[in-house]
């Protein structure tokens, strides 16, 4: 069943989404905003992994909002869209990896989650989209994508259907997200 929490997580969350890809700054304290809501959401559905995350959210929302307000030494913002190097998709790759196993393992061991290996991997694959958004590399919104449509099958799972289809509207907005700034980006080198 639906809850408040969830129904408001979830709009937030939608808002959110639409003021990233505009790259405003005020999708970050919405993201706070809405994490702390799923925090409760998740942790009543015995997805600690997610839950924990939503906690991670809150707090590099904080960091991501001071990346997106700092200006430049010309008074322009200090970040735009940029592209992720060779050496950056290694770090990616490497830090999923690692970081999937890990939480997984400790969801295993210190929590009653039955789904430990499945929350793992998108709560491990957001982490690194979240550091990529807070940095403005495109690439965000492919690592986005994959998170939004395993977390869709998950949340099918769990019967959190309300969330299930902010998820698939995510998915959505993760192509949408890619392709809005694939076109800034081109248009800032031509």
């Amino acid at each position: 069943m639906m809850s408040l929490t969830e129904i408001t997580g979830f709009a937030l969350g939608l808002v959110m989404v639409v003021c990233s890809i505009r790259e405003l700054h005020w999708s970050w304290p919405l993201a706070i905003l809405s994490s702390l809501l799923y925090f409760f959401v998740f942790k009543d559905s015995l997805l600690y992994g997610e839950a924990g995350l939503q906690l991670v959210f809150a707090t590099l929302a904080l960091w991501g909002w001071w990346q997106w307000l700092r200006l430049g030494d010309d008074a322009q913002p200090a970040l735009v869209i940029q592209r992720l190097p060779t050496r950056g998709w290694w770090l990616v790759l490497i830090t999923s990896a690692l970081l999937w196993p890990t939480l997984a393992l400790l969801l295993q061991h210190f929590t009653d989650s039955d789904v430990a290996w499945w929350d793992a991997l998108p709560t491990a694959l957001s982490l690194v989209g979240q550091a990529l958004l807070g940095r403005k590399y495109i690439e965000n919104w492919l690592v986005w994508l994959v998170v939004n449509v395993i977390s869709v099958a998950l949340f099918a799972h769990k019967g959190l259907w309300l969330t299930c289809v902010l998820y698939a509207l995510f998915t959505l907005m993760s192509v949408w997200g890619w392709r809005v700034w694939q076109a800034r980006l081109k248009a800032a080198h031509p």
